[in-house]
């Protein structure tokens, strides 16, 4: 199983500082969405050129011109970038394409979609290289499960057995998060 580290409520500096404190624990680091909307992709390009041998992924949650939007991902340094499940078929697979023909990955993020299994089999035919479900901060706020990745779930995770885990605020909020990472990656890995 690898581990993703969600990377949304810093500004680049404090990614920066993120990741040198996590690296050795963490599999993919991911660039969020809310750091997109507030630094855009330069910002990935700077992290990139701190980290050249990390894999970056870039939470572009692209939903329509699919194949010039993964190729700037990949542009600015991503290695791994991600399209919404509730886009068009041909979005998605316009995506899936732009990310193989570059030598990259694409994760299809299941966030608002209805009918997940149905539309998870619809997006395997498709050739994504990972399908995320992803219950979002509003519903999450209300209650909803799954909440925020916690060690106390740790037995129900390795139970399920995911490709990739993806955790935030259990790493990225708490005072040690190297500590946080390497018992994350002791229990998971």
């Amino acid at each position: 199983m690898k581990l993703q580290l969600a990377i949304d409520l810093e500004d680049i500096q404090g990614a920066i500082d993120l990741i040198q404190k996590t690296k050795d624990s963490i599999d993919i680091f991911e660039y969020g969405t809310p750091l997109v909307i507030n630094f855009g992709l330069e910002g990935l390009k700077k992290i990139r050129a701190e980290f050249p041998d990390i894999t970056l992924l870039a939470d572009l949650k692209i939903m329509d011109v699919a194949s010039y939007e993964v190729n700037q991902a990949f542009v600015y340094g991503a290695d791994i970038t991600t399209i919404l499940g509730v886009a068009e078929d041909q979005s998605i697979k316009d995506a899936v394409k732009a990310a193989h023909e570059a030598g990259k990955e694409l994760l299809v993020d299941m966030i608002g979609v209805q009918d997940i299994a149905t539309r998870a089999r619809e997006i395997d035919a498709f050739g994504a290289d990972y399908i995320g479900t992803h219950t979002g901060y509003d519903l999450q706020a209300l209650g909803q499960d799954p909440g925020g990745i916690k060690l106390t779930a740790a037995e129900e995770i390795k139970s399920a057995n995911p490709d990739l885990l993806i955790i935030g605020g259990a790493i990225s909020t708490v005072d040690d998060p190297a500590t946080a990472a390497a018992e994350f990656k002791k229990l998971l890995g």
